[in-house]
């Protein structure tokens, strides 16, 4: 038996042919018949069970297996056209036939008098059951039937079909190579491990996820199998890991010096939570030990990480090394400007601001303050990739939104200085723990999941179009306490005419309900200048304006106590974590705070699941999860950093447990042997799945 049977081009396979091959390659991305082997079926059809008729009729509609015998078969034609009946029994019970398409094929197929097994999902009427197009298969005679076990279902294409290759044919393929003894799958794991878990060997669990004997063995099969998919990748993101650590030697920060002592006893607004300071105590034992840090910070909106991070820079700022924090827009880019600045005037210390629309004169000064060391801190955007800014000493980089930017373009930051900085990656977006395991496997994480004291949680209430009335009335009984509102629309994409429109329309209705003199609507959109948002993000600030009309460039970063209701109009196109967010925009100070969901009538039942939990709960940290329910990963993650969850089998809404065990053995195995060469197959198969794979992960 050969491994390198199963690299055989798929053409080569019986069945296949040059033709049908194109075709696999082109719709299914089979190429080889290891290829074929790893398209697995996505169901199973339960032909076990043979059904009696007053089952069917007692348990829920689903699709049903039932022994008949054929007393009548007839064309007819109708208003409906011309159709296929046919009239069977099964015991005393009359079972109704009927088909619409296939008509003389059928009819010399089928026998009068007859024995079939019949499958499908019947119509019930009254004490009549009526089946469509039904599986059928003829029984012989004396022949007891006990069921044909579970049957794989696979995806298929149009064009698949047209050339007989159906899920029924890919099926038959599949039957067709395991039932070659030319083929082997090496086994990677030690048997120990099978035997402990009840595992089958691996080409076992091969052959019985294409054609499985019971629902325990099938069971078995697809465990092993998916804890090989996480095992693979967790060898994957561990391995990237050490290398960091071995590879990169990061600025030994040792001191904890005058700047950072007087900010905590001097200038600090507020004691710091217990989690901050548990978070604090983590980023200086990283930034001390003489490696590079790589740590993500996860806190729910109005946690405190701006506070962790300023503190982080001041580490840095103490052993002689500049810091930057990078944001992806202006806007939030400008508020932690503004929040850094506030925070280290006392302190004499210099922070500047580098964007896009940084003028020509001073963009030149700051790049100039870097090189020479002069500045200590910067905040910008993407400005701050680019190759004409250098540092003299970069000793810690921190990311805000993580999610936002590319990996690829995060990872240019590594080379603005001699050695890699520290860096501090953080994200408002919780991210569930099966998911930071694989994408972020390779940082180490740190939860903020404590509140400030005294923050009233916000009251989340669902609203329709039928209720505006009522809640134009509530807003105004809100700006007469002295509060704002923010009105948040759901512009998607900033070039689209349909979601402009209904912004502009929006922002002209509320100005007729809160007219001048009395109120004032200010507005901020994607299409507006950096300058003009700034303009009208500052009326609001200040309280010129009661209300802020706005697309979702607000939905970080902004942060206006006063502001104590958020209004979400069609809050049905808004991801979960959106919501999220934007949620978070109000409650940052001391009154109580309102968020509030508006859509038209009609919502389909994902959108009223979303809006449930989104009533339902605060907690970022269960939303994640729920968002991961609702998307999947890759949508989670967006297609920028999607690429390395290629998991055909494991489920990291489904497979938690199993994606840890992974985890425990793969940490287990790189503590001793970093290389595999303990575990060849291990390797074999890792660098088969990752090895030609571009390594993105610098920074995560």
């Amino acid at each position: 038996m050969s491994e390198d049977f199963l690299h055989s081009s798929i053409e080569y396979l019986k069945g296949v042919g040059p033709e049908r091959g194109r075709l696999l390659r082109a719709e299914l991305g089979i190429k080889t018949f290891m290829d074929l082997l790893g398209h697995y079926p996505f169901r199973y059809v339960d032909r076990t069970r043979v059904w009696t008729v007053p089952e069917v009729f007692s348990e829920p509609e689903q699709e049903v297996q039932l022994v008949v015998r054929l007393q009548d078969l007839r064309a007819l034609r109708g208003g409906r056209g011309k159709r296929l009946v046919g009239m069977a029994h099964c015991g005393p019970h009359e079972i109704e036939l009927m088909w619409f398409k296939g008509i003389q094929w059928i009819s010399k197929k089928m026998h009068l008098g007859r024995t079939y097994v019949i499958y499908g999902k019947p119509q019930r009427q009254k004490d009549k059951l009526i089946f469509a197009h039904p599986e059928m298969e003829e029984l012989p005679e004396g022949r007891i039937f006990s069921g044909k076990g579970l049957q794989p279902v696979y995806s298929s294409t149009e064009k698949l079909s047209g050339k007989g290759l159906s899920s029924s044919g890919i099926a038959k393929l599949c039957r067709e190579l395991i039932g070659r003894s030319e083929w082997d799958l090496p086994e990677l794991f030690p048997a120990q491990w099978l035997a402990e878990f009840h595992w089958p060997a691996r080409r076992s669990a091969m052959e019985t996820i294409h054609a499985p004997s019971s629902s325990e063995s099938l069971h078995q099969a697809r465990e092993r199998m998916k804890f090989e998919e996480f095992f693979l990748l967790q060898i994957h993101v561990l391995r990237h890991r050490i290398r960091i650590q071995n590879d990169f030697r990061g600025l030994a920060m040792e001191r904890v010096g005058e700047a950072f002592h007087r900010f905590y006893e001097e200038v600090l607004p507020f004691d710091l939570t217990e989690a901050q300071k548990r978070v604090m105590k983590e980023i200086r034992s990283d930034m001390g030990n003489g490696k590079q840090m790589n740590r993500l910070l996860q806190g729910d909106v109005g946690s405190g990480k701006t506070i962790i991070a300023l503190m982080s820079m001041l580490i840095a700022h103490d052993n002689g090394a500049q810091a930057c924090l990078m944001a992806p827009t202006e806007i939030l880019a400008t508020q932690h400007y503004h929040s850094l600045k506030e925070l280290l005037d006392p302190l004499n210390l210099n922070v500047r601001l580098l964007t896009g629309s940084t003028k020509k004169a001073a963009r030149e000064e700051i790049h100039r303050c870097l090189q020479d060391g002069s500045l200590p801190f910067i905040v910008g955007t993407h400005a701050l990739l680019e190759e004409v800014v250098r540092f003299r000493s970069l000793g810690l980089a921190v990311i805000d939104e993580q999610h936002r930017f590319g990996v690829a373009q995060r990872a240019r930051l590594w080379k603005k200085g001699s050695t890699p900085p520290h860096v501090l990656v953080m994200t408002a977006t919780p991210i569930p723990r099966t998911l930071a395991m694989s994408v972020h496997g390779d940082l180490d994480v740190s939860v903020i999941d404590e509140l400030p004291p005294g923050r009233k949680a916000i009251k989340t209430a669902y609203r329709s179009e039928s209720k505006r009335l009522e809640v134009i009335g509530f807003l105004k009984a809100e700006i007469e306490k002295g509060r704002q509102v923010y009105v948040v629309f759901p512009l998607i994409e900033e070039s689209s005419k349909m979601d402009y429109k209904n912004l502009m329309e929006g922002y002209e209705h509320l100005q007729e309900m809160f007219p001048r003199p009395d109120y004032e609507v200010a507005i901020v959109h994607g299409r507006m200048k950096p300058e003009e948002k700034e303009h009208e993000m500052q009326r609001f600030a200040k309280g010129v304006c009661q209300i802020l009309v706005a697309t979702t460039v607000i939905e970080v970063g902004v942060n206006v106590p006063n502001a104590s209701v958020m209004l979400l109009e069609s809050c049905e196109r808004f991801g979960l974590s959106q919501l999220h967010q934007l949620r978070g925009r109000v409650g940052r100070g001391a009154d109580q705070s309102y968020c509030i969901l508006m859509s038209g009538e009609q919502l389909s039942n994902e959108a009223r699941k979303r809006i449930e939990i989104m009533v339902r709960t605060q907690d970022g940290f269960e939303i994640a999860e729920e968002d991961l329910k609702l998307r999947g990963p890759g949508d989670l993650l967006g297609t920028r950093q999607s690429g390395s969850l290629e998991l055909k089998l494991a489920s990291l809404v489904h497979d938690g447990p199993l994606l840890q065990l992974a985890r425990v053995r793969a940490q287990k195995i790189l503590a001793s042997d970093q290389n595999l060469d303990a575990y060849p197959g291990v390797k074999k198969a890792y660098r088969e799945r990752y090895g030609q794979k571009v390594n993105w992960g610098r920074i995560s």
